[in-house]
Formats: structure tokens, sequence, C-alpha cells
């Protein structure tokens, strides 16, 4: 069994896989409660663990002795060709998103659209090829910016119910330039990449993918687990070389 583990800037996810299928995923608040719940997570054999925070040291110390344990850096081989011109500089989520959506569509041009704290846009070629992509703010971020900005923005909340175009009040003014603006975004985005792409494949995955995927025109194959299916990928990679 494996035990993949994402340390993001929101929370922490985790899932457990049995060779490429996925058993159980899980959601994490803090490090404490990850730890707290690897009482209740069935005995594992390998783990592999991404972070973007440099919390996850906590982790590994209270790992069970005996796992086999790694920890995704810039140098850990994956099953693409990385062409990222600063791959020193690429977050581990962004390239576990792209290893995960080319997990279900090898050899194809394939658009990951990852909408968390950022919307990161990463591009896989038919060759199997990282390139690298974009990276904009995410919805609560906007939101949160343009009351840190401003003098007289209120702080309002991310409504995942919200999808007017026109707002008739100042919140609901916020939230249609920030939502709707975003899925503009992408929407637009995503016409930008078909221009130039042959059969392009979109995957949607994020804390706001199912928000997005509501509203967004193009098709696109939607899957919240999409980075952890690239951490077990890379780990299985790993584990056969």
């Amino acid at each position: 069994m494996n035990f993949v583990v994402d340390f993001g800037n929101t929370r922490i996810k985790a899932a457990l896989f049995n060779g490429g299928e996925l058993e159980h995923s899980y959601v994490f608040n803090s490090v404490k409660g990850l730890i707290e719940g690897l009482k209740q997570i069935p005995d594992f054999q390998h783990c592999l663990i991404a972070s973007v925070t440099g919390m996850h040291t906590e982790f590994i110390k209270a790992l069970p002795k005996g796992k086999h344990v790694i920890l995704f850096e810039a140098s850990t081989p994956i099953p693409l060709k990385n062409l990222y011109k600063s791959a020193l500089t690429l977050g581990s989520d962004r390239i576990a998103a792209s290893v995960g959506a080319y997990s279900f569509y090898p050899n194809q041009n394939v658009l990951t659209i990852d909408a968390g704290t950022c919307i990161k846009y990463n591009f896989v070629n038919a060759n199997n090829e990282y390139l690298g992509g974009a990276i904009s703010p995410g919805l609560p971020m906007r939101l949160k910016a343009m009351k840190e900005f401003t003098h007289a923005l209120p702080a309002i909340e991310m409504d995942k119910n919200f999808g007017d175009l026109i707002g008739t009040n100042t919140k609901d003014s916020m939230l249609s330039g920030a939502l709707m603006g975003a899925v503009a975004e992408v929407d637009g985005i995503i016409d930008r990449y078909l221009l130039n792409n042959a059969n392009l494949q979109v995957v949607l995955t994020g804390g706001d993918a199912d928000y997005l995927g509501k509203q967004l025109k193009n098709r696109l194959f939607a899957n919240q687990n999409i980075l952890l299916y690239g951490l077990n990928t890379i780990l299985n990679y790993n584990l056969e070389k």
C-alpha cells in the first residue's frame, strides 16, 4: 500500500493507494490532525510527501519506523520530461498535478488547471513534456486583495452559490468581479490553448474546481484528487526504478 501526502498552502491532503487504485482520500487542517489521523489509516509500506510549506518535517518524525519515505523534490525522478527553465523553483504541486493528468491522458496535449489558493495552469504536450503554464490569484485571494488594497471596500467571504453577472450592491459587485472574472479568465486561457494545440484535454482540479466547473463553457475532465494521483504515480515510478 502507498500513502501520499500533499502539504498545501491551505490544507493537507492525503490518500491511500493500492497500486494505482485510490482506496481512500483524506483532508486535514493541521499537522497535528494528520498525525492523529495516522492511527485510523490502514498500514502502508511506502510514503511520498510533497510540501510547499515546510510543515512536513514534524510529520516525518511521527511516522512509524520502517516506512519507506520519499520527500518529493526537484531532483526526484518523474515520468515526464521537465522542460521548465527554472525547474528548481517549480512547485511540487504544479508538477504533481501534471503527472496526475498524464496518468489519465498519456501521449496527449493536456492542460491541467488547479484552482486552489492560486489558479495554476500547467501544460504537458503529446510528447509527455512539461512546458510550464501560468499562475494567477485564486478566488478568495481576489476578494481579499480588494479589501487589502482599497480604503472603502469591505472584507467578504467566498460564496460558491453566487453566479450573477450584474452585482446590484457592493458585496455582489465584488463577488461578480472576482468570481465571474476568474471564470472568464479560465475560459479565455483554455480558448488560447485550443487555438495552438490539437486534441487538447483539459483537466480541472483544486478546492474551487466544483464552482468553476459549473460556470465554464469549455468541456473538461474534473477530478479533485488529480494531484494525489500524480504523487502516487511518481511514487510507483520511483519504486520501479
